[in-house]
């Protein structure tokens, strides 16, 4: 049976498409990584897949049809999601697919629109008893603060304003925006961390990843850490219904003490997994052993590397002979 993956709106995604190549092949060696982009001859990514193909915006109402058809046609047993505005559409399409033999590894619909809305993912992480960020009425707030959108992804109009003179009238108008308690990073370390849920939502894995420098919203330093997270994500988050596969969760950690706060989930493979990754966190190769040879994913906390360092510089994909 010819075994196939599709990576969706795979952009720069290289690092994750060769992964799943890589642990594709030791176990389906005549499977193959496919991409998708609304632009691949601009995508890296689309030039390193076995594969690529165009596909509509994720805005025309046609864009699931087509990978739906895509899927058929070359033998997809397997989604990969990549980005926040397209989890909701195939969240909703996740049985359509599976009808035809083909899984999407997404979390629930609930769970995927909770984690799109800010305030959502607050309430939450307060029904699980993790602290977050107060929120101030944008007629009784103090500075310094820090802004991000209710709903949207990436850095954004993100930003902390710690000054009266740097918060814009248009910033206090836009009711997209939220006004949050800011915490200072002399005191706080931000943490994203890689996540894996099985079948069941049952939570296997942590790989939590000291954020050291952000480049237009995506992680470029960073190091793996065993701390005091790994446990209390245990213990807060052992198990989510409708959490499935990689769950990219992002979290305060006091430097000098135990204090943490909940800052938001992103149900997919986040922009950093490649460190966890190449740690040891083999989160394409479970999906694999588990969605497509239906093994069952034991505890796997242990499995990974500490203090391994990511440090990201750009790189060149040449295409000959491109007329565009």
């Amino acid at each position: 049976m010819q075994v196939n993956i599709l990576i969706t709106s795979a952009g720069r995604r290289v690092s994750l498409l060769k992964a799943f190549q890589k642990e594709l092949r030791s176990r389906f060696p005549g499977g193959e990584v496919f991409a998708v982009d609304y632009n691949p001859d601009l995508a890296p990514a689309c030039h390193v897949a076995h594969k690529s193909f165009r596909v509509p915006k994720l805005s025309d109402p046609t864009y699931a049809d087509r990978l739906l058809e895509l899927c058929i046609k070359y033998q997809v047993k397997l989604v990969i999601p990549t980005i926040d505005t397209e989890l909701i559409i195939l969240a909703g399409k996740a049985d359509e697919f599976r009808s035809h033999g083909i899984q999407i590894i997404i979390s629930s619909l609930e769970f995927v629109r909770t984690c799109r809305n800010k305030r959502s993912v607050h309430a939450f992480f307060e029904s699980r008893e993790i602290k977050v960020a107060r929120e101030y009425s944008k007629q009784d707030y103090e500075i310094p603060l820090f802004i991000k959108p209710l709903e949207g992804s990436g850095s954004s109009n993100t930003r902390a304003i710690l000054s009266a003179d740097q918060l814009l009238e248009e910033q206090v108008l836009d009711s997209n925006l939220m006004f949050l308690e800011y915490y200072d990073k002399k005191e706080y370390d931000e943490f994203t961390s890689d996540l894996y849920y099985d079948k069941q939502g049952i939570l296997r894995c942590v790989v939590p990843r000291k954020r050291i420098e952000v480049r237009e919203g995506e992680v470029s330093k960073a190091v793996t850490k065993r701390n005091i997270l790994i446990d209390f994500i245990k213990d807060h988050l052992g198990h989510v219904d409708g959490a499935r596969g990689c769950i990219t969760l992002q979290l305060f950690k006091e430097k000098d003490g135990d204090d943490v706060i909940g800052i938001e989930i992103n149900p997919r493979f986040g922009g950093g997994y490649p460190l966890s990754y190449l740690a040891g966190a083999n989160y394409p190769a479970w999906i694999i052993q588990e969605y497509l040879k239906h093994d069952t994913i034991e505890d796997r906390f242990d499995c990974w590397e500490e203090d391994l360092l990511l440090l990201r510089y750009d790189n060149e994909i040449l295409s000959r002979g491109y007329k565009g």
